[in-house]
């Protein structure tokens, strides 16, 4: 049969395969994490956070399409989206692998045997399915994200450079190489991957067109593949438009002229640049310029997508991040500078000591007439940098790991051998080889590892081998053997790969070190690129996902050497046909069976019904005040998409202190009117009350909240402080803060009934907990100031505490929102009060309203869906509690059944053993004891083979591993032995007295006898 038919058809069916895989198993909605924001900014246009995914979101877009008008269902469709592109991208790695395997198997001219044929399909397959069913590329293949669309272009531009060299003798075929060149420019509006194959595809071109490679020419292409890299990443997406800004800025500034005529002017110079050089180029025959000019121009046509960026920021769509309207704003969301930077070369350690404050450059912001200067960009200086700083946090929390980690004490100043010690312990050893485990050794689980080493870590399934590495395994936990993430791939698929690597290298060198290439630099330069901080709110392998790439080629190719090496004396179709199923089985087989239980979503509907549960928890018109990723993107897209609830106002606390979200709250947004922010625009823009300190003036009693807001809005010289670089700035002069209430305010708005009129306080009074008011906290401020309880006033239920700006003991949980009440507080709480309720409204929303994401049901949970489980077992528990409080015993008991009704029966970690545990105390209360029996029996018992598990590790490994885990879970085990014998349920305090006794033992050496927290 004809090779290229072959080839397409096998190809196809590859395709095929993973299609259907994927869409077997994704989420039917939204999935938690980026999301929810993609997708409500997908349908709507809206602007993304920093650096933008422009042709992303028109690509999903397109797909949203499917959907026919039916809202619920275009997150499907995007996720389909997803789907295809990552199936598509399985498609282009067969036909990577097959071109690299045929041409290092069939030498030109010769005429391809059926056992060559075999084999190189049999390679693609192999490679190719194993890739498709790897972890860290099967899970982003599910879900809306740039990653599946990122690696689809990164494999078509890795194969377009081979279908160059195969053509590279051929008239025209340097089309490849301007093919390569727009698929590149296309793909920056998607994910930067993509630029790290340059490298690897210089090399291909190198060996192409020379007849012998030197060490010099080797040394001059990396060269020249890492200055093109540069080129395209500094001089093309952020330097052109930092050109363009500053042209414009002379043209505003200093001629006079509107805003955007200096990029006009700029666009049409760099314009004219390049049709004379390339006019240059073609009458002078210089054809390697022309190349270039012509490729250069194709990536910039590509680029240009980011124009949507700047169009849709100007049309004030709801989720415009960062309103990059202007030149200055744009090139701003372009570097991603409100994340900040890291030193990557040279810089200071987390304990170096400051000596300064270095002035950088001009930061500018849009005025009314032109450019104004919104401040400097200050740098501090330190007195001792080190070469390669990879121990640069100088958050506490990061110190305190590097420390312990490095085993550095408190007074040493690490040095480069330091930092180079956790660049290769944590950030590669740890952060990287860990994930690379993941996809081709095996995983334990997925709870998040945090570099405890006894969670979210690589085990191949052979205990003796993991043993060496992880401690003793011969009493595997519950949070190993029942997740489902736990996947044993026994080191096949990289013994595989390991081999296909070792006969490229031996078979066609400079093939071989262009794979080796692009595995390094999609790998390990990423590692080093990004300088990693520990304790990740997330794990990060998505970020790897091009090396687990390059490392599918040489499973592909491990095929061939299985072939060549073991089956040398069948016949050559015979051995390939062997080979490949061997190379099947090896791979892509046993990686389908293991993860297909941990991949499939296609049931679970967490992230949007808890998304709907937050809203549902809010009163009509209502203010909620959120915090991270997983409280705010699912919110977006359900109010976005869905429309649902879109009279509620989602306020991200994380942005709220930039002038550009503030101006999004000042205006309406679907059924929301505009906050009541008194604040005029000119009095919160960028460097103007971005900080203001806390200076205490002693004043007695507490002050008024709109006196403080007056205050830190005065532009009276006599109502700041000097700062110490000459300039003076609004102050805070006391952290006593109090509202005055006005009981017929709060009846008339329905915040409290006139039956509870007794119930509210005279005035609210709480003390501030920061030492600092940033402009979103006092946008907060005016708020509380000038809200006059029009506006119900919630904070979502993860917000951190520090978050609420000292109002706790004023926040209600009314589900799975805290809702600002004026009611009395109790004089005689403590730190340790219980949490507040307002029952009655939390009953109603937990019987009536609430969703529960098949959580019960669900074929899989992924790590933050099981965290939900917490946040709904505590929920549900807190209300059986206060509702036996007020006697209320028959909704006690409804709310119970609704527990048993939705709730998993599983364990997700020690924290369920917690969860559980006060929901067994009330049931013993309501007279449930076979019920509580049961919790606190299983609890046990999952307690017994947790700490069983970490006390092997701990003895193998001579230190104490899961110190919190085994801390808690003494200390419940405990409680549960108290809490029985108190019920008089004899029989199981005493089995839980025999657990207790026997783990205590175990542990004495570590805590002493009877040290229990």
């Amino acid at each position: 049969m004809n090779y290229s038919k072959v080839n397409n058809i096998t190809g196809w069916v590859c395709f095929l395969i993973a299609t259907i895989t994927y869409v077997l198993t994704l989420e039917p909605s939204v999935s938690f994490w980026d999301c929810g924001e993609f997708i409500a900014s997908a349908l709507k246009m809206q602007v993304v956070h920093q650096p933008g995914a422009p042709l992303f979101l028109m690509l999903q877009r397109f797909f949203s399409i499917f959907a026919f008008g039916d809202v619920t269902k275009v997150a499907y469709w995007m996720n389909i989206g997803s789907a295809l592109s990552s199936a598509a991208t399985i498609l282009f790695l067969f036909w990577t692998i097959t071109a690299l395997a045929k041409k290092t198997l069939v030498k030109v001219g010769e005429v391809i045997t059926n056992a060559q044929l075999i084999s190189i399909m049999g390679a693609g397959a192999v490679g190719a399915l194993a890739y498709a069913f790897s972890d860290s590329f099967w899970f982003s293949a599910v879900e809306s994200e740039v990653y599946a669309q990122s690696s689809l272009f990164t494999a078509i531009v890795f194969w377009g450079i081979l279908k160059w060299e195969a053509h590279a003798d051929e008239p025209r075929a340097d089309r490849w190489l301007l093919f390569i060149a727009y698929i590149m420019g296309l793909s920056i509006g998607i994910h930067l991957l993509n630029l790290l194959t340059i490298p690897a595809i210089a090399f291909i071109y190198y060996f192409r067109k020379t007849n012998k490679a030197t060490t010099s020419g080797i040394f001059k292409t990396l060269s020249v593949g890492i200055l093109i890299l540069g080129i395209i990443q500094y001089g093309i997406i952020q330097y052109l438009v930092s050109f363009g800004a500053y042209f414009d800025l002379f043209f505003v500034n200093t001629l006079g002229l509107g805003f955007g005529t200096g990029v006009l002017f700029f666009a049409i110079l760099v314009i004219g640049a390049f049709v004379w050089a390339i006019r240059y180029s073609i009458r002078h025959q210089k054809k390697l310029l022309n190349l270039g000019l012509i490729s250069t121009v194709l990536i910039i046509f590509g680029y240009a997508s980011f124009a949507m960026i700047i169009i849709r920021a100007k049309a004030d769509p709801n989720l415009n991040n960062s309103a990059p309207k202007d030149a200055f704003s744009f090139l701003s969301y372009l570097n991603r500078e409100q994340y900040g930077d890291r030193p990557l070369l040279f810089g200071p350690n987390y304990n170096s000591e400051r000596t300064g404050v270095s002035e950088g450059k001009t930061i500018w912001r849009k005025g009314n007439d032109k450019y104004e200067v919104a401040g400097k960009k200050n740098d501090y200086e330190y007195a001792d940098n080190t070469f390669l700083p990879r121990m640069y946090s100088d958050d506490q929390k990061h110190a305190d790991f590097y420390k312990e980690w490095m085993n550095l004490d408190e007074s040493k100043k690490p040095n480069t051998v330091d930092n180079i010690g956790f660049l290769f312990s944590y950030q590669i050893g740890y952060m990287y080889m860990r994930y690379f485990g993941w996809n081709f050794v095996g995983r334990q689980n997925d709870e998040q590892g945090q570099g405890s080493g006894f969670e979210g870590t690589s085990l191949s399934g052979i205990k003796p081998i993991d043993a060496v590495w992880h401690g003793d395994q011969s009493h595997l936990s519950p949070s190993t053997v029942d997740n489902k993430a736990y996947n044993r791939f026994f080191f096949l698929p990289l013994i595989i790969g390991l081999l296909g690597a070792i006969w490229h290298f031996g078979r066609n060198q400079k093939d071989a070190g262009v794979v080796g290439l692009l595995f390094f630099f999609t790998g390990i330069a990423i590692v080093l690129y990004l300088n990693q901080k520990p304790l990740e709110p997330r794990e990060r392998d998505y970020a790897y996902v091009g090396s687990f790439y390059a490392f599918s080629i040489w499973i592909g190719l491990g095929v061939l050497a299985i072939k060549e090496w073991l089956f040398k004396k069948l016949t050559p179709a015979t051995g390939a046909i062997a080979a490949t199923v061997i190379g099947l089985f090896a791979a892509p087989v046993i990686m389908a069976q293991q993860g297909w239980d941990d991949h499939d979503r296609s049931t679970k509907m967490v992230a949007h019904d808890i998304a709907y549960d937050y809203l549902q928890s809010c009163a009509p018109n209502a203010i909620l005040f959120t915090y991270g990723d997983n409280d705010t993107y699912p919110l977006w897209y359900i109010q976005e998409v869905e429309k649902v609830r879109p009279d509620v106002r989602i306020v991200n606390l994380s942005l709220f202190d930039t002038d550009w979200y503030i101006n999004g709250m000042k205006q309406k947004q679907n059924d929301s009117e505009p906050l009541p922010i008194s604040m005029k625009e000119s009095q919160f823009v960028q460097g103007e009350r971005d900080v203001m300190p806390y200076d205490d003036y002693k004043i007695a009693g507490s002050v008024e909240i709109k006196n403080i807001v007056d205050l830190l809005l005065s532009d009276n010289a006599d109502d700041k402080v000097a700062m110490q670089d000459g300039t003076k700035s609004n102050f805070l002069p006391t952290k006593n803060f109090k509202l005055t209430i006005n009981p017929q305010e709060v009846i008339s708005t329905g915040t409290v009934s006139a039956a509870d009129a007794g119930k509210i306080a005279q005035t609210m009074e709480w003390k501030f907990n920061k030492g600092y008011v940033t402009k979103g906290t006092l946008a907060m401020l005016d708020i509380l100031a000038h809200n006059n309880w029009k506006r119900p006033i919630y904070f979502a239920s993860t917000v951190p505490s520090e978050q609420y700006n000292g109002l706790d003991k004023y926040l209600y949980n009314e589900g799975l929102a805290l809702r600002l009440l004026p009611l009395k507080t109790d004089t005689t709480a403590t730190d340790e009060r219980e949490e507040l309720l307002n029952t009655p409204v939390l009953y109603k929303n937990i019987m009536d309203k609430f969703k529960w994401g098949n959580i019960k049901t669900a074929k899989y949970l992924d790590p933050q869906s099981s965290d939900d489980t917490f946040i709904f077992t505590n929920i549900l528990s807190s209300l059986t509690g206060s509702l036996i409080k007020e006697g209320k015993i028959e909704e006690a008991k409804k709310v119970a059944d609704k527990y048993y009704e939705v709730m998993p029966d599983k364990f997700f970690g020690i924290r369920t053993v917690v969860v559980k545990y006060y929901m067994a105390e009330n049931l013993y209360k309501l007279g449930e004891t076979a019920r509580a029996n049961d919790i606190l029996i299983k609890s046990g018992d999952y307690i017994q083979k947790e700490l069983t598990y970490l006390a092997d590790i701990s003895a193998s490994k001579g230190s104490l591993s899961g110190t919190q885990n085994v801390q808690t879970g003494l200390y419940y085990l405990d409680r549960m032995i108290k809490t029985s014998k108190a019920m008089g349920q004899t029989k199981v305090s005493t089995q839980l007295e025999r657990q207790f006794a026997g783990l205590e033992s175990r542990f004495s050496g570590y805590f002493g006898q009877h040290q229990t927290p």
